[in-house]
């Protein structure tokens, strides 16, 4: 009688503990997909910002069409971006496209005193700040979920169950390189 007592006890811990811990990685999980949603909505915002911009800078510069195509090609790729790589990839391309646009801004400096500019350029500066925020939350959510993916004994519910790692979000090339601060 103790030894199915015993048994069934320890047969309850057991199972408290998977339940447990799958409720554990799903919750993660979610955590991550929400993080990713998070990265989404700031680069739609910065993506709905990018035209008003364009069109205010054709205005003074409208011989710069390479600039603006390149722009507005890098605004596309970043609006069809589905998995986690693609739209890395595609906010770097956009991010060394708007560089382009803001050095063409330095050329015309009737364009720079513009408040609409001004105020246009503001907006995707805290736009571009609360994308670094948006990945530095999603990257620490992946982060917890694959440790405990990794970690024993969740990594044997987590194979059982079938999660798998999940990407971080990496910075582009254009991240990476040295900025040059000039005076």
């Amino acid at each position: 009688m103790n030894a199915y007592l015993i048994g069934g006890i320890l047969l309850a811990i057991l199972a408290v503990f998977v339940i447990a811990t799958y409720n554990a990685l799903v919750s993660l999980r979610a955590r991550i997909q929400e993080a990713l949603s998070g990265i989404d909505v700031q680069l739609k915002r910065r993506a709905d910002l990018i035209p008003n911009l364009v069109e205010t800078v054709k205005g003074y510069a409208k011989h710069e069409k390479e600039v603006f195509e390149n722009v507005t090609k890098a605004r596309s790729a970043l609006m069809s971006a589905n998995s986690v790589h693609d739209k890395a990839a595609a906010d770097d391309m956009l991010t060394g496209a708007l560089k382009s646009l803001f050095a063409v801004a330095e050329a015309y400096p009737e364009l720079k005193a513009n408040t609409n500019f001004q105020d246009l350029q503001r907006q995707l500066e805290d736009t571009e700040d609360k994308v670094a925020y948006s990945r530095q939350f999603y990257n620490a959510n992946v982060l917890d979920f694959n440790t405990k993916v990794q970690m024993f004994p969740s990594n044997i519910i987590a194979a059982l169950f079938s999660f798998k790692e999940f990407e971080f979000y990496k910075a582009g090339e254009e991240d990476r390189k040295r900025v040059d601060v000039k005076f």
